[in-house]
């Protein structure tokens, strides 16, 4: 624990070095700076609490459906939500559904006691990836309940390395682990660890609710009128030209393109590419004329999972960079999925690839035959889509399960 405790201290040390050129990292350290006595003053004294650690925005996405159906079920339940990243906690930061939340404090042992001692929680949820060391070792020495969820593990993990023994010590000192998968529980096994159970992920249970909930958008259900509609979420360069290809070649079907980043030259050489037209999202209205605009440009936040449903095929991007983006949002409405090539860490996307309900394209050329047949042979799409709503559906119901495990641990 000793190397571990150096390596936290250099790691605060480089990210205070990195505020010199980094938003993120200035962030990071103006979000710390007097945390923990603003916590301390901020408690909720004799109150029932769960406290949930959120590494960044998506693992908040997997933790949402459990914080809400807790809520739901026992309002009276105080929950404590934090963040390591800003990408988190500035987006997240007037969640509702929460009663208090910060950013982690540091994972220093003194830090880790300050914190247990204000929050006193009597169940702490971690998502998915996050093994802080001396946070594991002072929760089981103080016999609070420690659930990690939706986790996946892979057998190049630190856990399964002969110089993971710390890493491992800590694993075991969770009252109980809910994976993803069957995989992971079998890796588990190996090295000891009994108390798992294959739950699933979350994240299907949310962008359920999300569909269940979609906002009505009268500006995009005009734009589309009676021709179909293609919706590409989360675009990046790379994809953007594969679906200029795509416009061009099919221009009695419209497109919603939502970029990634609202960068405004890339928003502009797709526009000017566009031989039917194209319209942003914000300069159009209910009474906007779409006669001649193929192309609406979402240059706006908060309503592209809404738009999946007026749907008839999706294109997801990010493939041809880190990773692609949230595919479920859109399997979820039983949509056919294409994206690039770098999907591999993604459970689910390898899940809907062997299915047939998602395809990987590295080319415009792969792209036009994937959208060809579809658009062409009805009997295929509709099997497609039937395909995607069952994946989708029959892998719901995580949430319950780990909610139901959370309440029988509250004293």
């Amino acid at each position: 624990m000793i190397l571990y405790d150096i390596g936290i201290w250099f790691y605060e040390k480089a990210i205070h070095l990195a505020t010199l050129r980094s938003r993120k990292a200035q962030l990071w350290c103006d979000g710390r700076r007097g945390l923990l006595q603003r916590i301390e003053q901020d408690t909720l004294a004799c109150e029932r609490v769960v406290w949930i650690h959120a590494a960044s925005l998506g693992e908040f996405e997997q933790g949402r459906p459990i914080i809400e159906r807790l809520k739901a079920l026992r309002p009276k339940v105080r929950v404590v939500l934090t963040f390591f990243s800003p990408s988190g906690f500035e987006i997240r930061k007037n969640y509702p559904a929460a009663d208090r939340i910060y950013y982690l404090p540091t994972d220093k042992p003194d830090n880790v006691r300050r914190f247990l001692d204000a929050v006193r929680p009597e169940v702490a949820i971690f998502i998915k990836y996050e093994f802080w060391l001396n946070y594991l070792a002072e929760l089981r020495r103080r016999g609070i309940a420690t659930i990690l969820v939706s986790a996946i593990f892979r057998r190049n993990s630190i856990f399964f390395r002969p110089w993971g023994g710390a890493w491992r010590r800590a694993i075991r000192g969770y009252s109980h682990l809910y994976v993803q998968d069957s995989a992971s529980e079998q890796l588990l096994r190996t090295i000891g660890v009994e108390n798992i159970t294959v739950a699933g992920d979350t994240r299907f249970d949310r962008v359920r609710a999300i569909a269940e909930q979609a906002k009505q958008l009268p500006i995009v259900e005009r734009f589309r009128g009676n021709s179909p509609l293609f919706v590409a979420g989360s675009t990046w360069q790379r994809d953007e030209e594969l679906l200029l290809d795509l416009i061009n070649r099919y221009p009695t079907v419209r497109f919603l393109v939502a970029p990634h980043e609202m960068d405004e030259r890339r928003i502009a050489w797709l526009m000017r590419g566009v031989r039917g037209g194209a319209m942003r999202y914000t300069e159009a209205t209910t009474e906007s004329d779409f006669s001649r605009v193929q192309v609406l440009i979402l240059d706006t936040i908060g309503i592209l999972s809404s738009a999946y449903a007026y749907a008839r095929w999706a294109y997801i991007g990010g493939g041809f960079g880190a990773g692609i983006h949230n595919t479920l949002e859109a399997a979820t409405y039983g949509l056919p999925i294409a994206f690039g090539p770098k999907y591999h860490k993604f459970r689910e996307a390898k899940d809907m690839v062997a299915l047939g309900v998602a395809t990987s394209v590295k080319n415009k050329e792969q792209l036009c035959a994937w959208f060809q047949q579809l658009h062409s042979d009805e009997a295929y799409y509709d099997e497609i889509c039937a395909k995607a709503r069952h994946y989708t559906h029959e892998h719901c119901g995580a949430t319950a399960i780990i909610v139901d495990d959370v309440l029988s641990r509250l004293k």
